[in-house]
């Protein structure tokens, strides 16, 4: 996710850290890529899950924590107040939640990741149409496919071979910029293809290295 982002960022000419980037969908996978993109460095995530803007007095305590560690602290409404101005999105919720007057309403040259499964939250020609500069979703049926896949092969790889006693923060970080690293990114290809072998030991070494550092490996 870090990598297909930065890279789109890039070709929007904008950063991590500066960019307003709404995460639609609090579950279990909208919260874990929450909290990795403010690990990563990005300052202005804002959640939202189906009642809007996350608040840090919610009875779910991961939703409570992540509102204080986010625009959520700061701001309230629902998904179209949310979206409002915001340079990117990233939906891990359901099909047909993101209408086009929301990309709309988005800053110029947005960044929408619709990757709800097998329906989108906008389909890509639709946020097009609306003025997204790049689309991405998690099928492989559109370009920009945006799926954990790519990752996971080689981290499995680099933690087996260093018998890892854990995957850290760390190790995920390194699996990203050697995903982000070995594209030279394009609107429609800002990620690499899924499954690529050569991808897998690429992330794989670096893995490797992170857990080595991290102090996380038995061998």
């Amino acid at each position: 996710m870090k990598a297909a982002l930065e890279n789109a960022l890039d070709l929007a000419d904008k950063s991590l850290e500066d960019s307003r980037i709404v995460v639609v969908g609090a579950g279990a996978a909208g919260i874990a890529v929450s909290n990795f993109l403010v690990e990563a460095g990005a300052k202005n995530i804002l959640p939202v899950d189906s009642s809007g803007i996350l608040r840090t007095d919610d009875e779910n305590i991961y939703k409570a924590e992540l509102a204080k560690n986010s625009l959520s602290s700061e701001e309230s409404g629902g998904l179209s107040d949310a979206l409002e101005n915001a340079d990117a999105v990233i939906g891990l919720s359901v099909g047909g939640l993101i209408s086009q007057e929301m990309v709309k309403s988005m800053a110029d040259d947005p960044i929408v990741f619709a990757l709800a499964n097998p329906d989108p939250e906008i389909l890509p020609d639709e946020a097009r149409e609306a003025g997204a500069l790049i689309t991405a979703t998690g099928r492989s049926d559109f370009n920009n496919q945006v799926n954990n896949s790519l990752a996971f092969p080689g981290v499995f790889r680099g933690a087996l071979d260093v018998q890892a006693s854990e995957i850290n923060e760390d190790m995920k970080l390194a699996a990203s910029e050697a995903i982000r690293e070995f594209v030279d990114p394009e609107i429609e290809k800002i990620v690499p293809e899924t499954l690529d072998k050569e991808l897998a030991m690429e992330i794989a070494d670096m893995v490797k290295e992170a857990a080595k550092s991290s102090g996380v490996n038995r061998k």
